[in-house]
C-alpha cells in the first residue's frame, strides 16, 4: 500500500477550517478534516467542463478575458488556458495563499502548471473585489468557490451567489458574456436567483471522472 503524506496545511481565511494537502505515489489530495476529500488530482472532469462550458460560447476566444474563481488543483485554469488563443488572459483568484504556492509546486504536475502559462493572471485574494472592480471586464466569469451555493465553508462568499452578488456578476461581463458555476449539486433557489438577475439560465450535470463515474456534480450557464 502507497503511504499517503501531509505535504502542507493551511487555514481558510475568517475561518477555523484547516485545508491539509496530501499526496499518496502520483495521487493528490486536499482535505478538510472530517469532511473527507474536498478535490484530488483523479477526478477532475467536472472541474474542466467548468471551463469547457464557458469557453465553448465564447463567439470569439483569441482575445477573451476570463476570471477563474478558485485556483483548487488548477484544473479549471489549465482548461481555459487551453481554449483560448495567444492574446487572451486568464485571471485567477484563489483566497488561500498556501494553495497558489501548492500549485507552483509537485501539486501543479497533474494540471500542467498553469500558473507558468504567461497569459495567466494570479489574484491572491477574494474573487468578489476582482468582480465589483471592473464593470464590463471579462468575457467569461468561472466559479467554483466553496462547494456551490448551498455548501458554503466561508460565509463572505454568501455575496457571490446573493441577488446582489448576481446583478454585480452581470455588470462585470462584457456583451456576450457567460456565468458559469460549479455545485456539488442541484440548487432551485439558486437557479431562480440567476434568472431573477437577468440571466438565461443553463444546467449541466457532469462527472468528476471521465468514465462517467463518480457522484452527480452541477454547472450553471449563465449568458445576460
Amino acid at each position: 500500500m502507497i503511504p499517503r503524506v501531509l505535504l502542507g496545511t493551511a487555514i481558510i481565511p475568517d475561518t477555523r477550517s484547516e485545508l491539509r494537502l496530501y499526496q499518496s505515489g502520483e495521487l493528490f489530495s486536499i482535505k478538510i478534516p472530517g469532511r473527507g476529500d474536498l478535490m484530488n488530482s483523479r477526478a477532475h472532469g467536472s472541474e474542466r467542463a467548468l471551463a469547457d462550458l464557458a469557453t465553448s460560447r465564447l463567439g470569439n476566444s483569441a482575445h477573451a478575458r476570463i476570471l477563474v474563481g478558485g485556483l483548487g488543483m488548477g484544473f479549471t485554469l489549465a482548461a481555459a488556458l487551453s481554449a483560448v488563443g495567444p492574446d487572451a488572459e486568464v485571471v485567477v483568484a484563489e483566497l488561500v495563499p498556501e494553495v497558489v504556492d501548492w500549485n507552483r509546486g509537485a501539486m501543479g504536475g497533474p494540471s500542467g502548471h498553469p500558473l507558468e502559462d504567461p497569459r495567466c493572471t494570479v489574484h491572491v485574494g477574494d474573487v468578489g473585489v476582482l468582480i465589483r472592480a471592473e464593470p464590463a471586464g471579462y468575457d467569461a466569469i468561472l466559479l467554483d468557490v466553496d462547494n456551490g451555493p448551498e455548501a458554503l465553508i466561508r460565509s463572505e462568499n454568501d455575496w457571490l451567489y446573493s441577488p446582489a452578488g448576481l446583478q454585480g456578476i452581470r455588470a462585470a461581463l462584457r456583451p456576450n458574456g457567460v456565468l458559469t458555476v460549479w455545485s456539488a449539486g442541484p440548487d432551485r433557489r439558486f437557479a431562480k436567483r440567476l434568472a431573477q438577475a437577468g440571466f438565461t439560465v443553463e444546467e449541466v450535470m457532469v462527472r468528476p471522472h471521465r468514465a462517467g463515474k463518480g457522484p452527480r456534480h452541477l454547472i450553471w450557464i449563465g449568458t445576460p
